[in-house]
């Protein structure tokens, strides 16, 4: 079982779920908003002490309930959709999605899960050089990952593929 199909299931990421996640407005929310925040909840344990547990267990809930906070979008033209759907289309049809696709995205994975390593280092020690170099590494593979499955999405419709190719009536 790979790992972004193990996340799908844990995060109950349901049809209607997947349609919601792609208003840019949760898409923007959950780029801007998780990491900085857990990186908070948990440098917090210095202030407060194990109440920290209880900052960590809030954004936890905010990653979870994020992709369900906002209203499905009007439009799927916006690069934040186009990304979620194509994000789809990589968990749902990864056999129709082109090779050199697969590699960037993979390697772009990989990238993100490397600024983990400074990231929890940062953390581990205080080191607030660290824990930016990591926030950086992971939310600029991130971006990327996003914008490689943007690119999916585009490729995926031009092949004739639409919206109701993603949904499997969960």
């Amino acid at each position: 079982m790979d790992v972004v199909s193990f996340s799908e299931r844990l995060m109950a990421m349901k049809d209607e779920v997947w349609l919601r996640h792609a208003n840019p407005w949760s898409v923007w929310t959950r780029v801007l908003t998780p990491l900085p925040l857990l990186a908070l909840a948990i440098w917090s344990r210095v202030w407060i002490g194990g109440w920290a547990w209880c900052a960590v267990g809030v954004v936890l809930v905010w990653i979870w309930a994020n992709p369900r906070a906002f209203p499905q979008p009007s439009s799927f033209d916006s690069w934040s959709a186009q990304g979620v759907l194509g994000e789809r289309v990589w968990l749902r049809h990864r056999d129709r999605v082109a090779t050199h696709h697969k590699r960037v995205a993979l390697a772009l994975a990989l990238v993100s899960g490397l600024g983990l390593l400074p990231f929890a280092y940062g953390l581990w020690t205080y080191d607030l050089g660290f824990t930016c170099l990591g926030l950086v590494v992971i939310s600029g593979g991130k971006m990327w990952f996003v914008d490689r499955m943007a690119l999916i999405w585009q490729d995926f419709q031009r092949e004739g593929g639409s919206l109701d190719d993603l949904t499997i009536g969960q």
